[in-house]
């Protein structure tokens, strides 16, 4: 049974990379029934694209969008940094598929706007090989990462997250994020948006931001790589979908479908929450 959602926003998918989580993405978008869905940014990493890797299961994803196209849903495809190279073609629309750089739209009568945010990343904008080579690194730092946790999974540990670790860490990496948040919600507050809707920066999030112009509601969709994590809005709300909250819903049911939990089925939710 599918859930009825209003819009889902996606972003940062990052498709024909090792790094992305395709099947999980699928197994998402096959769960849900959007009237809009909003791919903002870097849905397919042109930046690496190699003919090489591209697997069936990120060909899927783009099946299955495309399919998604043919039915009420609208899908509103909106560039990133890593997908740039589309941008000399929008704004396009084929069908119920809208190419653009930015969208804006009204909700229950509320204004949103959004976008993917590379615009606020100096290093994108004035050192794109910079930015290029830190993405390959990136991919690598993901497979590396995606070895290590097969192996902890393995031996029964928490999995670890490397590229989270080193941004919580990093004090100029926390203090862009921060930056990048106070400066897309001033320019929405500035031109009277009720919501500004990014991703670009892999970190999901909805808060509130008040300045002496006024106040804005500031998302971001997170990422496909790591948190696997996308927005929702529903009965004039918004929330933020995590797959892993999911996955333990299905483990629980799983469990309460049973007759007796024997010990092992009590170590899979303890392994869960370590």
């Amino acid at each position: 049974m599918k859930r009825k959602v209003e819009i889902a926003v996606i972003s940062d998918t990052h498709l024909g990379t090792y790094g992305c989580k395709a099947k999980e993405l699928l197994r998402y978008l096959q769960s849900i029934d959007p009237n809009v869905l909003i791919l903002n940014g870097d849905f397919i990493d042109i930046w690496q694209f190699k003919k090489s890797y591209f697997p069936e299961s990120h060909l899927e994803i783009i099946k299955y969008i495309l399919n998604l196209s043919l039915t009420n849903c609208q899908v509103i495809y909106l560039t990133g940094n890593h997908d740039e190279f589309l941008r000399k073609f929008s704004p396009m629309t084929f069908g119920k598929i809208q190419l653009a750089d930015k969208y804006i739209f009204e909700l229950d009568g509320k204004k949103a706007w959004v976008f993917h945010g590379d615009v606020f990343d100096s290093s994108v904008q004035h050192s794109k090989w910079i930015a290029k080579l830190g993405g390959i690194g990136y991919d690598y730092l993901i497979r590396l990462n995606n070895l290590t946790n097969w192996i902890l999974g393995k031996l029964g540990r928490e999995k670890y997250s490397f590229s989270k670790k080193i941004k919580n860490n990093i004090k100029k990496a926390v203090k862009f994020i921060g930056d990048f948040e106070q400066t897309a919600s001033e320019l929405a507050i500035e031109n009277k948006f009720d919501y500004v809707i990014c991703g670009h920066i892999h970190q999901p999030q909805i808060r509130k931001v008040t300045t002496t112009k006024g106040s804005c509601t500031y998302l971001n969709s997170g990422d496909w790589i790591e948190n696997l994590t996308a927005l929702e809005y529903n009965n004039k709300t918004w929330e933020i979908y995590a797959f892993e909250d999911d996955l333990l819903i299905d483990l629980m049911n799983q469990i309460d479908q049973k007759p007796q939990q024997t010990p092992d089925q009590y170590k899979e939710i303890e392994a869960f929450f370590k």
